[in-house]
């Protein structure tokens, strides 16, 4: 991986069945900065050109004429060469059955059509977030992060790998994954951990309930949660909010979010 990348250098695959579409993204990309752009019209001559030469990133639209860009995600995620690669989707589709796999598949960002410029400028920089190595902005000179114990607790292993790319991209090293709440609260029982950043809707014991257990039954009961969700149902999230979780944060998200919610968890700690 590089050390810094930016909109000059990134490396671009659009894959848009649309000759017209995709002139007017690749207008768009030029105007950012982001020159290095190869357009292809399916799924399949992408991910052969993947295959070949990993680009930094690829943005898809979901309706291609091999497959839709949630399978092409899904095809990358479970390729260990390819399941890195930052991921954009852009689509007129607006029904959240459709969109979630693509949430949970660990997307950069979900561009709705018609978009201007202002969208793929927001969606470019958080990519550049998630492939950039940062660091938290804490004033505290004995704050050593290297040394702080988080806890990944996601149902999807593509949306865990995609955070924990965020984390380690921020500096931090100790890092437990669990694939439920269940799981999740197992861990915690047996240690000790500084964060936890858990998904909501997860089999087994959702991320409300973990948020529960943690708060009314676990010797850590004070322990910072951040809960990174698809889930828009007012009333179950205001249930965690009342459990008493610390900060809520959409999927997709912003890399620089959670590092600002990070940030504003532990300084209030110190």
């Amino acid at each position: 991986m590089k050390s810094v990348i930016n909109t000059s250098e990134l490396s671009v695959f659009l894959v848009e069945p649309s000759s017209l579409q995709a002139r007017i993204i690749q207008k768009y990309l030029s105007d950012l900065g982001v020159l290095n752009i190869q357009v292809f019209q399916n799924g399949t001559t992408a991910l052969a050109a993947m295959r070949k030469q990993q680009p930094d990133l690829i943005i898809s639209s979901m309706y291609l004429d091999d497959m839709s860009g949630s399978r092409l995600i899904e095809v990358m995620r479970t390729d260990q060469a390819l399941a890195d690669i930052a991921f954009i989707l852009i689509s007129s589709e607006d029904n959240p059955l459709y969109l979630d796999s693509v949430r949970q598949s660990g997307a950069c960002a979900i561009l709705t059509k018609p978009f201007e410029i202002k969208h793929l400028r927001a969606a470019i920089f958080t990519t550049l977030d998630y492939l950039n190595a940062g660091s938290l902005a804490l004033e505290k000179d004995d704050f050593d992060i290297e040394n702080l114990q988080i806890l990944v607790v996601d149902d999807s292993s593509s949306a865990r790998s995609y955070l924990i790319r965020v984390l380690k991209n921020i500096g931090f090293k100790n890092i437990t994954e669990a694939e439920n709440g269940k799981r999740g609260a197992e861990i915690v029982q047996g240690h000790s951990f500084d964060l936890v950043i858990t998904d909501y809707n997860m089999p087994e014991m959702d991320g409300g309930e973990l948020v529960e257990f943690i708060r009314n039954k676990s010797w850590q009961n004070a322990l910072p949660i951040i809960m990174i969700t698809s889930e828009r149902e007012e009333k179950r999230l205001a249930a965690v909010k009342q459990a008493g979780v610390s900060a809520i944060c959409d999927k997709p998200f912003d890399p620089s979010h959670i590092k600002n919610l990070i940030e504003r968890i532990f300084t209030s700690a110190l």
